[in-house]
């Protein structure tokens, strides 16, 4: 795992699409995208770069989303689905058919994590999974509690994970209670996981995650079973951490050719 501590969510934001831009390069890059607040600073960015003729071309690039909601009415704008097309596949020229999420359709609820984790195997694997953490550690919608080796699946949201997503509703009530989420055993098999950090409020789920046990109770800390992970963090997010500055040092100390 290698933590990078950065001063603002602008250089978050920047060093992330670095990295995202560096698996697309290539051709035919096969991305996994979080949704949340985390991540937004970074796709703007990568919108931005797209459209002053500075990225490189998403021709050819898949996408997977990390979960769904269930039961919200089809078109929904706070659909996982929606939600990163306005805000990023769209932007970039993805077409809508090369973005795929879990189905959260009632009739096929019961068979949709298997079906979802065949969708994965089939389109060769998750390159890069872009990442964010919640205030209680839990990762994608892995609540504390969650297997560590779980896979897709139809979960319950807590009171707090709904509190927290209730900003993209008009109230609490207006949250669903029940998502397909990919579990932690999916998450792992992503090639090159890439963990985005910022404000105070995940500063200690962060140090948890990066410098706690291996524990069901920080279902974030799972990362470290895992051989190539990046975190990114702002200043706030990284405050917890014993070790900020030698993350850094050995950071800055990187040769040139060595990327994250």
């Amino acid at each position: 795992m290698e933590v990078v501590p950065l001063d603002s969510v602008e250089e978050v934001a920047a060093l992330g699409a670095d990295v995202v831009e560096a698996a697309v390069r290539p051709g035919g890059a096969v991305l996994g995208l979080a949704t949340g607040s985390t991540p937004l600073p970074m796709y703007r960015e990568l919108v931005r770069r797209h459209s002053a003729g500075l990225g490189p071309s998403y021709d050819g690039v898949r996408c997977f989303t990390l979960d769904e909601y269930v039961g919200l009415p089809p078109g929904h704008p706070e659909s996982y689905r929606a939600t990163i097309a306005r805000e990023l596949t769209d932007l970039l020229g993805i077409p809508a058919d090369r973005v795929q999420g879990p189905s959260p359709e009632p009739e096929g609820l019961p068979g949709a994590g298997e079906r979802y984790e065949e969708a994965l195997v089939a389109a060769g694997g998750i390159d890069v999974q872009v990442l964010g953490i919640g205030s209680d550690g839990h990762l994608a919608f892995n609540e504390p509690g969650s297997s560590l080796a779980s896979l897709t699946r139809l979960k319950t949201l807590t009171e707090e994970t709904r509190r927290d997503n209730a900003r993209f509703f008009g109230s609490i009530d207006e949250v669903p209670r029940h998502v397909l989420t990919q579990g932690l055993g999916t998450i792992l098999r992503a090639r090159h996981l890439l963990l985005l950090a910022t404000g105070a409020g995940k500063a200690a789920a962060l140090a948890a995650a990066v410098e706690g046990p291996v524990s069901a109770s920080c279902p974030a800390s799972v990362l470290q079973l895992h051989p190539h992970v990046t975190v990114l963090c702002d200043e706030a997010a990284g405050a917890g951490l014993a070790r900020r500055a030698h993350y850094r040092e050995v950071y800055d100390a990187k040769p040139a050719w060595q990327r994250l």
